[in-house]
C-alpha cells in the first residue's frame, strides 16, 4: 500500500456526507410570497415579540432582497423594544417607568402596523428610534 492510499492514512480521505443534508440552493420567492411573509412578520411582532423577525430572518433572508430587509428591520425593532421594555420595567422603582411601559406599547403596535402596510403595498420601511443590529 503507497503512503497516499486512504486505508492506510484516514486524514488524506475525503469526509464522509451526510447522507441527510440538503445541499440545494433556496429558490427566490415571488414578490407576492415575498410581501406576504414581510407584512407576516410585522404584525406577528406585535404578539410575538422579536420570535417572527427572528425566524423569517433565520430562515427566508436568503429567498429575496425584500424579505431580507424586512426582516431584518423587524427584528432589529422588535430586540430594540424589548431592551426598551426591561429598562421601563427596572424604572418602575422611580415611577417613571410606568409612564414609558405604555407608550413603548402603543408605539410597537403603531409602526408594527404602519411597517406591515408598506410591505404590504412592496415598500421599504424604516422604523424610528431603532437600534440597528442586523442589516
Amino acid at each position: 500500500m503507497s503512503e497516499n492510499d486512504p486505508r492506510t492514512n484516514p486524514y488524506e480521505s475525503t469526509p464522509p456526507q451526510n447522507p441527510y443534508s440538503q445541499n440545494v440552493p433556496q429558490q427566490p420567492m415571488s414578490p407576492a410570497d415575498e410581501k406576504m411573509w414581510a407584512t407576516l412578520i410585522h404584525i406577528g411582532g406585535i404578539l410575538l415579540a422579536f420570535l417572527p423577525g427572528l425566524i423569517g430572518y433565520i430562515v427566508l433572508r436568503d429567498r429575496g432582497p425584500f424579505i431580507r430587509a424586512h426582516s431584518a428591520t423587524a427584528l432589529n425593532f422588535q430586540i430594540t423594544l424589548t431592551i426598551v421594555y426591561v429598562v421601563a420595567t427596572a424604572l418602575t422603582a422611580i415611577l417613571i417607568g410606568y409612564l414609558i411601559l405604555p407608550v413603548a406599547f402603543v408605539l410597537g403596535i403603531i409602526f408594527s402596523i404602519l411597517a406591515a402596510l408598506a410591505a404590504n403595498r412592496g415598500q421599504g420601511y424604516a422604523y424610528p428610534l431603532t437600534i440597528k443590529f442586523f442589516s
